[in-house]
């Protein structure tokens, strides 16, 4: 920088007069640590140079009792001139006490390299002061690694530690040099000029004689699970997509395992971006949310999910935090909201740098992140200490990561019932905890939804938490999977209790119809001993006529009735056998079972009344109001505001008997006309393509309304009717 002088008129004057030469000779080396207190003859020009590395956040200078005017240049690089300076300094007796700073926030700032400090004076005299060279705290906010245009700032929380330094590739992995200074209450920080995207690092942590090379809790990105942290820019990504949440009403989502979504059987497993490639095919169905089990990093490269090393990384297999960007993006683009599993009940329990972090632990507990008591026992890995002040901030600060970072639309959060209950029975702190985070998420983006799978049926989960509740939005409802899957499974129809049926039907929560999400298969219904819905019909012949009438029978119920319908990957196309982590689907199947595909997207666009002849399946309304047990039928009305166009009947037989004229009762007067009916031959050919007629209703009162109509209906069948214009 090059700025010109202007020097009060008596020095002004004598600079003049003095025609002194422009430029200052024969640096003095400063070589050490520091500091270094010096007391020299100064006539002219008196410089000094300092050499600075990127973990150098801070040079001062204090000066003694000077009692003649001294001048005071800085420059990075060169040596200063009356010309060419960085910084300029008139010192006398109004401010000799206040100490000259330059840092990573003056201006200019601090650079790597070597610094020249240069004193002037026109008379010879001494000249007392101290040059300190710091590493001071991060001047940049946030936790974990935040990059800059000139460096990156790194900060950790390790109350226990006795030091904290920084290492990586930016340092030749010195552990000892950058050291992080405590700001205040255990949490360490330095900015690292330098340092750049992509660059690996771990801290280092001493506790006694414990030396810890951890890698960033805070940190989206790892090499693997057992590998360093690395810089990463979350500022970098360039999205392309705007996206509008669907309305809630109209969610359908599909639940999806990034490693076998689209892969083949050997070498390593799917990525965020073979997935891409199959998104068409989700929004040709008409899904508008998937929902990912759970993406952070993991032991190896093959896994569910559900053992994170990392909550804040994403999966190095997988295509790390660029991949799931562009995943999410991709989604958007195609009107798909993504929804993360997230993993907060329990921890690991491999490759787990948070286990002992700083060195701090009680007995054989985790130290700083978990309980250190039986509280932490659960049965797949240590649970967080959910009353801990920095443990909480860290799990809302991971949420909110994810939302607005990764612009992820909701999560479901896996296993709430572990985080609200230990082994000492209830735990307040988690319940606290999910209280605070889903209001967070509801002041923040209050369109974005949480679901959380507690599969107790316990309705104070998706109570509102001024209520006392936890608050979330939607919660996986055992109440909907289980007596359906009986239904559904049963061998004989005689063993087929209707009573199962009608309670899938009717269950909810707080009288919200969408605080469930209702499903026929999810990650664990079909593996953990049990398999996907045809092969459990059929298990010889999951393709057979039986698996695919009766799994399909079960997912029509599963899109009329209140809630929130989830589908499990490859569903769509009778995907058979269990779920494994190492097991592709097998999209072969999507032709094969074309017809049940379409049976599938069929259903889906009556859900979400894409036609606008079914807005009742999207509205809050049902009367269950015909069972009967003999002929395992039933039959139900849907409807948002009622009339035409709106009032939905959905009739149910899940009996192998053809019904030529089954009479029920309707709601309202008019014509009844069915816009689906899985009989279709064009959903199996080998179907008995019964033909249900459309029905002018008669006013003649049945099952409680004040109309009546009949219907044909085919064995394991569903039909749904829509009021007529």
């Amino acid at each position: 920088m090059v700025k010109m002088v202007r020097f009060r008129a008596g020095l002004s004057a004598l600079l003049a007069a003095a025609a002194i030469a422009a430029s200052a000779q024969n640096a003095t080396l400063l070589t050490g640590n520091g500091p270094w207190a010096q007391s020299v003859f100064v006539a002219g020009w008196k410089t000094f140079a300092l050499d600075l590395q990127g973990y150098h956040g801070e040079v001062s200078i204090e000066f003694g009792s000077n009692r003649n005017v001294c001048g005071l240049y800085t420059r990075m690089g060169s040596e200063p001139t009356f010309t060419q300076y960085d910084t300029f300094r008139q010192v006398d007796g109004s401010n000799q006490a206040t100490p000259f700073i330059r840092s990573n926030t003056t201006q200019p700032p601090l650079q790597n390299g070597r610094i020249y400090i240069s004193f002037y004076t026109f008379n010879k005299q001494v000249v007392s002061f101290t040059i300190r060279r710091k590493t001071v705290p991060s001047h940049v906010p946030g936790m974990g690694n935040v990059v800059t245009p000139v460096g990156t700032s790194f900060r950790t929380y390790a109350p226990f530690a006795d030091s904290v330094a920084i290492a990586g590739q930016f340092n030749g992995w010195d552990g000892t040099s950058a050291q992080m200074p405590e700001e205040s209450a255990g949490y360490h920080s330095i900015f690292y000029r330098g340092a750049t995207n992509g660059q690996q690092y771990k801290y280092v942590i001493r506790n006694g004689a414990q030396t810890l090379w951890r890698t960033d809790p805070y940190g989206p990105k790892l090499t693997s699970s057992v590998g360093n942290s690395v810089i990463y820019d979350q500022n970098a990504f360039a999205w392309q997509s705007q996206f509008t949440m669907p309305d809630w009403n109209k969610l359908v989502i599909y639940e999806m395992h990034i490693g076998t979504f689209n892969d083949l059987p050997g070498g390593g497993p799917g990525t965020f971006y073979s997935a891409i490639q199959r998104l068409d095919e989700l929004r040709d169905l008409g899904v508008n949310a998937v929902e990912l089990l759970p993406v952070n990093e993991f032991p190896g490269d093959f896994s569910w999910g559900y053992n994170g090393s990392n909550p804040f990384a994403v999966e190095s297999a997988y295509g790390g935090p660029e991949g799931l960007k562009a995943f999410i993006d991709a989604a958007h683009a195609r009107g798909i909201a993504v929804l993360l599993d997230v993993v907060h009940n329990h921890y690991g329990p491999n490759d787990l740098d948070l286990w002992r972090y700083d060195g701090w632990s009680v007995g054989n507990y985790g130290g700083l992140f978990f309980y250190n008591d039986a509280r932490a026992n659960t049965p797949w890995g240590p649970r967080p200490d959910f009353g801990r002040g920095f443990v909480r901030q860290y799990i809302r600060d991971n949420a909110l990561m994810w939302l607005e970072q990764f612009r992820a639309d909701g999560f479901r959060w896996d296993s709430t019932l572990t985080m609200r209950t230990t082994d000492w029975g209830d735990n307040p702190d988690g319940w606290s905890l999910m209280q605070w985070i889903n209001d967070e998420v509801d002041s923040r983006q209050p369109w974005k939804i949480n679901i959380a799978e507690d599969l107790q049926g316990n309705s104070w989960i998706t109570k509102a938490t001024g209520a006392g509740g936890a608050g979330f939005d939607s919660q996986w409802t055992p109440n909907f999977v289980h007596p359906m899957r009986r239904v559904m499974t049963a061998v004989n129809d005689n063993g087929r209790n209707i009573n199962d049926l009608t309670s899938s039907i009717t269950d909810g929560y707080n009288g919200n119809w969408l605080q469930r999400v209702v499903y026929t298969e999810s990650h664990d219904e079909v593996a953990n001993g049990r398999s996907r819905v045809p092969q459990e019909i059929d298990p010889g012949n999951p393709g057979s006529y039986w698996a695919r009438k009766r799994s399909t029978l079960g997912a029509a119920v599963m899109m009329t009735v209140p809630g929130i319908p989830m589908l499990f990957q490859g569903q769509e196309f009778l995907e058979d056998g269990y779920f494994q982590d190492t097991d592709p689907l097998d999209w072969s199947k999507m032709t094969t079972f074309a017809g049940v595909r379409q049976l599938y997207k069929d259903l889906i666009a009556l859900r979400q009344n894409n036609a606008g002849t079914t807005r009742g399946l999207c509205g809050p309304n049902l009367n269950l109001y015909h069972v009967n047990d003999g002929a395992k039928v039933v039959a139900y009305h849907r409807w948002d505001q009622g009339g035409p166009g709106d009032d939905v009947v959905v009739l149910v037989n899940f009996s192998n008997t053809q019904f030529p004229a089954y009479t029920v009762g309707l709601p309202r007067a008019g014509r009844w006309e069915p816009v689906f009916n899985s009989d279709w031959s064009g959903y199996g050919s080998d179907y008995l393509n019964t033909f249900t007629a459309p029905v002018d209703a008669q006013a003649i009162p049945m099952h409680g309304l004040g109309y009546r109509g009949t219907f044909a209906l085919g064995p394991y069948s569903c039909v749904i009717l829509r009021l007529a214009p």
